[in-house]
């Protein structure tokens, strides 16, 4: 049974006060709301991994800069033997103690790590143009399709960005919280270059 917090504080998005963000990217980019994201630590192939996949179920990838969907999220690849689990429903001390539960007995780990990112959906017709203008990463869906996962530079910060169609129109980006403020001020200033947007 999960250890509940004595108090919780209720969770605040970074960029909670950036509500033109959506509008001024004409609806490009939207901040997702607060994920549970758990870093999974576990032996590929092993009775840990295995064990995280019941919990999850999916198996967790083993193949280089790769996600799964799960039953409610993803399961991002970081390395050998590391993932990120995103989870859009259940909440972060939750999720880390059924994974704990289920990993320690095996030598594995799940730590909660979900103040840690924030995550943006960039979304539409400039989206890849916009990724372009930022990062060294190939974004064409016939290189970077759904599924993939890379960890690089965007606008100088460090993200995780995942695609998710075969459109490439479509992507998650994780970033710092402490770099949010700055990677949103970029995105708008980058996406009104595409075009007039309302205000």
């Amino acid at each position: 049974m999960a250890d509940t917090p004595g108090a919780v504080l209720p969770r605040t998005h970074p960029l909670a006060d950036r509500t033109e963000l959506t509008a001024l990217t004409g609806g490009l980019v939207t901040p997702r709301p607060n994920l549970s994201s758990v870093l999974v630590r576990a032996l590929p192939g092993g009775p840990a991994a295995a064990a995280a996949a019941q919990v999850l179920g999916a198996a967790l990838p083993v193949r280089a800069n790769t996600w799964v969907a799960t039953e409610r999220g993803k399961v991002v690849w970081l390395g050998p033997d590391e993932w990120l689990v995103l989870d859009d429903t259940t909440e972060p001390w939750v999720l880390e103690d059924r994974l704990r539960s289920v990993l320690a007995p095996l030598g594995g780990a799940a730590t909660d790590v979900s103040a840690q990112r924030t995550c943006l959906r960039l979304h539409g017709p400039h989206a890849e143009e916009v990724l372009r203008a930022g990062c060294s990463l190939d974004v064409h869906p016939r290189v970077f399709g759904p599924g993939s996962a890379a960890q690089v530079n965007l606008a100088r910060a460090g993200v995780v960005l995942l695609a998710l169609a075969a459109t490439g129109d479509d992507f998650e980006v994780l970033v710092r919280s402490s770099f949010a403020g700055y990677l949103a001020a970029w995105l708008i200033d980058t996406a009104l270059e595409f075009g007039p947007h309302p205000s």
